[in-house]
């Protein structure tokens, strides 16, 4: 059966293992027709890696977590904690903030200084939080019109408009005719002369023969 093997998850393999194992892998690259043997020994295989597997990860899990145990009574506890955390390494466990911190407390420690070099170039990736780490995408670039224009080209000014006449003014409108007042439309009328008085001429009569005689004259 393959046993787990260092720690990046690496599996070690009998002889008869390998050759199963050599067996697959040419007839994933060139397919043939397989006897019953071998494709039983095929599926054996597969099995087995993924028994290993899943013994490699309840072995992971029951050593984290004793791991936190040890941690928690540091420091009375500083040699299991370290040997304990060796050990995890070696399953394949990421060391995460709080080892960090235990290992920066117990430096003087050579052991512990020694399991902080191990662990320091995988700090940065556990420590620095998940904001930092994400790559802003770059700004979008536009064209300007125009281009780049040659250096060796002096700067030319744009040619300059011809000026534009100035439009002729309109001729002065023909005054209308302005409305008549009220006034003009109905004159006034002129007075009557007044009537003669009856005391300048008390003989109606007279009066009467007056003025035909001064209409006639």
């Amino acid at each position: 059966m393959p046993t787990p093997y260092g720690p990046r998850g690496g599996m070690a393999f009998g002889a008869q293992e390998l050759r199963v194992l050599r067996r697959a892998l040419a007839l994933a690259l060139n397919p043939s027709p397989v006897t019953a043997q071998e494709a039983q020994d095929c599926l054996r295989l597969a099995e087995s890696l993924d028994e290993a597997m899943r013994e490699s990860a309840r072995l992971r899990a029951f050593l984290v977590a004793d791991l936190a145990r040890y941690r928690a009574a540091l420091p009375g506890t500083a040699t299991g904690y370290l040997a304990l955390l060796d050990e995890a390494l070696d399953a394949g466990h990421r060391p995460k903030a709080d080892d960090l911190a235990a290992l920066g407390a117990l430096r003087g420690n050579p052991a512990a200084a020694a399991l902080y070099a191990r662990c320091a170039p995988s700090a940065p990736s556990v420590t620095l939080p998940a904001a930092r780490t994400r790559i802003r995408a770059r700004t979008r670039l536009h064209a300007v019109p125009g281009g780049r224009r040659s250096e060796e080209q002096p700067d030319q000014k744009p040619p300059q408009k011809p000026a534009q006449k100035p439009a002729p003014r309109p001729a002065p409108a023909t005054p209308k005719r302005p409305v008549p007042t009220p006034g003009e439309v109905f004159p006034r009328r002129k007075p009557a002369p007044p009537a003669p008085d009856s005391r300048d001429c008390p003989d109606s009569r007279d009066c009467q023969g007056s003025r035909h005689h001064l209409a006639a004259g």
